[in-house]
């Protein structure tokens, strides 16, 4: 089961046991968040309503990306500035994604189901 999330501006598509690099959540390493704004869902080829449907998520690391250099110059005009920038990223592992309160949960851990 595939989903698409919306987290910082951007949209992800993610899976159980995918790992992804998004802007900066608050929260420590090995918390655990709920991503609430999914766009689309779907098994296959086949899609799922989106009500009520959340994505479970556990924050591995806040990490910094590469740094970017921002250079200024006009020219003949002695004026040059010099900046850097390195964005705040926070990598988390999707657990599983289900719906709020008693649906459909399906994780990496329950790829087969469990023998009686």
């Amino acid at each position: 089961m595939f989903a698409i999330v919306r987290t910082g501006g951007k949209q992800y598509r993610v899976a159980a046991g995918d790992k992804i690099v998004v802007d900066k959540i608050d929260g420590e390493a090995g918390s655990s968040i709920e991503l609430g704004d999914v766009l689309l869902a779907g098994d296959g080829s086949e899609l799922r309503s989106t009500d009520g449907l959340t994505v479970a998520a556990e924050i591995i690391a806040q990490a910094k990306g590469e740094k970017v250099i921002v250079f200024k110059k006009r020219r003949r005009h002695n004026y040059r500035r010099r900046n850097g920038h390195r964005q705040r990223h926070t990598i988390l592992r999707i657990v599983g994604i289900g719906g709020h309160g008693g649906g459909e949960q399906r994780s990496a851990d329950t790829a087969e189901p469990a023998q009686a």
